[in-house]
């Protein structure tokens, strides 16, 4: 027997509990936040998760997500398009863009190599950061990936494609903690960490 009164409220709940960090607990003072809320906010509300889904795009340039064929960043002509910062996704973008210590221009690879959940350099888009490299003016690639092993696996990788290439590789510093995500540290951490990088060579694997 259904412990909800209202077949349409633990719908509701059962959805909004699909989200990650969202238990169930979570998603029923949720949905009565919204059942509180007039019927305009759950009309918008909804509208614009269906926008979203249906008419977002990935920028054909960086693969960050996007309104447009270019994101915002790759279309500001103030960016620095020598300079190119490697990370895992969009989280990581606005994570660096929020310490506002960098000015160049990104490429999301979507994801990092991890053997272990079936993911290769073929699943994420580093072929496509190698047609960059070799088709822009690219002076320097800034590896900013999670302090992890699937991380350092990720950034050695291309490491060595790119050595072939006449271009400075460099890693952010490691004022990010091991095992950290980009987007759990702290603006100031992150934004020494991109303004302190090493290069690559340099690192101890």
């Amino acid at each position: 027997m259904s412990e909800y009164s209202s077949k349409l409220l633990e719908t509701t709940v059962n959805e909004l509990a699909r989200l990650p960090g969202i238990g169930k607990k979570t998603a029923l003072r949720l949905a009565l936040h919204i059942l509180r809320e007039d019927a305009v906010f759950a009309t918008n509300l909804g509208n614009a998760v269906i926008r979203m889904r249906e008419e977002i795009v990935f920028c054909k340039k960086c693969n960050n997500i996007s309104d447009a064929d270019l994101c915002v960043i790759c279309a500001n002509p103030r960016r620095d398009e020598n300079t190119l910062c490697v990370v895992e996704d969009t989280r990581d973008v606005l994570a660096i863009e929020n310490t506002a210590q960098f000015n160049g221009l990104y490429h999301v690879l979507g994801g990092i190599i991890n053997p272990i959940e079936g993911v290769g350099p073929n699943d994420v888009h580093i072929s496509h950061l190698v047609q960059r490299v070799n088709s822009e003016e690219i002076h320097e690639v800034i590896l900013a990936l999670p302090a992890t092993v699937e991380g350092d696996t990720t950034n050695f990788y291309i490491y060595k494609l790119l050595q072939l290439f006449e271009i400075k590789i460099t890693t952010i510093a490691r004022g990010v903690a091991v095992g950290n995500e980009l987007e759990y540290t702290d603006e100031i951490t992150l934004g020494r960490s991109i303004l302190n990088r090493l290069p690559f060579e340099g690192v101890a694997k």
